[in-house]
């Protein structure tokens, strides 16, 4: 096989051996990527999980805090300290009470959503060029494939000859660039079509956790509640 393949890619064209170049990279590049992603997101699912549990098991917010507060670079400590970060200005603002209610309940959940964004987006990086190697990497393989087609109709013009040994190295490269092209797309796009699905349950549970510390904001400076009513 490995003969086989050195022929090919020996006799293969400069625009042929670009396209395998290329494809290489981006099976490199996409593997690296998969690995990563399966790795780190599956390891933040499960600190996120436990640090829910955490939260909702201290006796008072300044615990439930302390808790989340071990891993300071957790998602769910940066969403919390972004609120509570909001709620401190809010506190120390010169505006009655009514208004700092108001103001609050509508500055938290904004200040929550937009932990909650953020968060997101840093999870969702490099899955742009996931996806580019899942839709690309075909498209470049057909390349290759036609081009090596066209090399095969060079061969049987210069050669005058339809023989098998004059279009198969033409007729080689393009199967192979197919095949390499097929090779790096179908992993990606089912790995693609999975790092989603993990990251939507990822930001379901941010979400719910946003709801849970918003609610427990509410039970433990209750004035929040009853002033903004």
């Amino acid at each position: 096989m490995d003969g086989f393949l050195g022929g090919i890619l020996g006799g293969a064209s400069l625009v042929g051996l670009t396209v395998l170049f290329v494809l290489v990279l981006m099976s490199l590049g996409s593997w690296y990527v998969i690995i990563f992603k399966l790795m780190t997101l599956n390891r933040a699912k499960k600190a996120i999980l436990a640090e829910q549990r955490a939260f909702q098991d201290a006796r008072d917010m300044a615990s439930a805090m302390h808790a989340l507060g071990k891993d300071s670079s957790s998602s769910l400590y940066r969403i919390a300290h972004n609120a509570v970060r909001e709620l401190k200005r809010i506190e120390a603002s010169k505006t009655e009470v009514k208004v700092k209610a108001r103001l609050a309940k509508d500055n938290m959940r904004r200040a929550l959503r937009q932990a909650v964004a953020s968060e997101m987006s840093a999870m969702d990086s490099q899955m742009s060029f996931l996806g580019t190697c899942a839709n690309a990497t075909p498209y470049i393989g057909l390349l290759g494939t036609v081009w090596g087609i066209i090399v095969a109709f060079q061969s049987i013009a210069t050669l005058k000859s339809a023989a098998i040994s004059a279009v198969a190295p033409g007729m080689a490269e393009a199967l192979i660039a197919t095949a390499f092209g097929l090779a790096v797309a179908i992993p990606s796009t089912i790995a693609y079509n999975a790092i989603q699905g993990l990251l939507s349950k990822i930001e379901t549970e941010l979400v719910n956790f946003a709801g849970i510390f918003l609610n427990r904001i509410q039970r433990e400076m209750p004035w929040i509640v009853a002033e903004s009513d």
